[in-house]
């Protein structure tokens, strides 16, 4: 297992990148390096070798998505801080903090990488080229439109506005009817929901089954009628990362002083069951509506539980933060001077309090890209989805 080292971090010079960081990748061990040259052979391995260059891969929701999109909020860059905008986030990247909220690459970019296109841009970034698709997932963002005072995140309403005003600039750059069928050959990836019951099972300690069920209710509405709306422009092909299994984190686990806590993996067990229910629905309503979900829950539990069995040292504690289980702040911002930083954190399945390493995001892609049906379905991985050649006559409106 990883030693964890102490870091010093000195941050009145508000550097998001320590002079000390290439020390600290210069110690670290050769299993280390030899996973970079890994995830590099994975991604090559697995391209997708179709021609689809003009399909794109549209990615929505919160933190395991977000490739970057919430440093761009911040009103002044230089004293303001984003999650994952500072050193040690992005040490794998390599060495360099992306707004990504972990030490490397995230499940879209490994998506977008096994079906050879370009990694997703985030939206708000200025001179973007969205040549391979377009990243609008905001980290700590919810289905509902909560935390309505924020400024420094996107809720899943607004992130359907900025695809719209998207999806509207590129019809007047190369037309309606070739708009459409972009957007018909597209993927539309989603993760969703965590946080809306995060923050409830964070303000409510013994929640009522029946206010859970109802807050699942009110957050399925809400997902469905973004899906009908993206689906009314053109849109055919989602697939869903569904909620994972929010009480073992080490975050929720250290600060309950308990292990995988119940109320977290209820509602989480409740979302899931009616995303499952919800999307056969649609699939039924919708002319050429095609979805897949990946069964992340039960993915990431299994290397919490059993972390060795697929190759991690480490399940329950994080790489990096501080507490008992590495549960609180990893932040190499303005807020914060002393955290843990493990040596290689290829060997545990979080690098923080609530996000993996990305070794497990390597292997989550895998998964939700060629999964079988027992993983990913019911229906389709997601490299059956870019493959699934949709006939014109599926698009059934003009909207866009």
């Amino acid at each position: 297992m990883a030693i964890l080292k102490h870091f010093n971090i000195i941050s009145s010079n508000r550097s998001r990148k320590p002079a000390n960081t290439h020390t600290v990748m210069a110690r670290t061990p050769s299993k280390f390096i030899f996973s970079i040259i890994i995830l590099t052979l994975h991604s090559s391995i697995h391209c997708f070798e179709n021609n689809i260059s003009k399909t794109k891969l549209f990615v929505f929701g919160d933190s395991l998505f977000d490739t970057g999109n919430n440093q761009y909020l911040l009103a002044d860059p230089e004293t303001d801080y984003a999650p994952g905008d500072w050193w040690p986030y992005g040490i794998t990247f390599p060495s360099n903090s992306t707004g990504r909220i972990s030490d490397g690459r995230l499940v879209p970019d490994f998506i977008a990488e096994f079906a050879n296109l370009s990694l997703p841009v985030p939206f708000l970034q200025p001179g973007a080229k969205f040549t391979g698709g377009v990243n609008f997932a905001s980290a700590g963002s919810c289905v509902l439109n909560q935390d309505t005072n924020s400024t420094n995140l996107i809720n899943l309403p607004t992130q359907l506005g900025y695809f719209k005003k998207f999806a509207t600039e590129m019809e007047q750059k190369i037309g309606h009817e070739e708009a459409k069928n972009v957007l018909k050959r597209s993927v539309y990836l989603f993760s969703a929901g965590g946080n809306d019951y995060l923050n409830f099972n964070n303000n409510y300690t013994n929640p009522t089954v029946p206010k859970q069920i109802e807050l699942v209710g009110r957050v399925m509405t809400n997902l469905m009628s973004t899906l009908e709306e993206i689906y009314a422009i053109g849109g055919r092909k989602f697939a869903f990362q569904n909620v994972g299994p929010l009480g073992c984190m080490p975050g929720t686990r250290q600060s309950n002083n308990v292990d995988c806590v119940e109320r977290y993996m209820r509602h989480a067990t409740l979302h899931n069951n009616f995303l499952s229910i919800s999307l056969k629905e649609m699939e039924g309503e919708l002319p050429g509506f095609k979805y897949t979900i990946f069964y992340y829950y039960n993915a990431l539990r299994n290397r919490i539980l059993n972390s060795r069995k697929y190759g991690f040292e480490e399940g329950k504690k994080a790489c990096c933060g501080t507490g008992e289980l590495n549960g609180e702040d990893c932040s190499g911002g303005p807020n914060r001077v002393k955290f843990n930083l493990c040596e290689d954190p290829g060997e545990y399945v979080f690098f923080d309090s609530a996000h993996h390493s990305q070794m497990t995001n390597l292997q989550l892609a895998q998964l939700l890209w060629n999964g079988t049906g027992d993983v990913t379905g019911p229906h389709y991985n997601v490299k059956e989805l870019f493959e699934l050649n949709l006939t014109p006559n599926l698009i059934t409106t003009s909207a866009i």
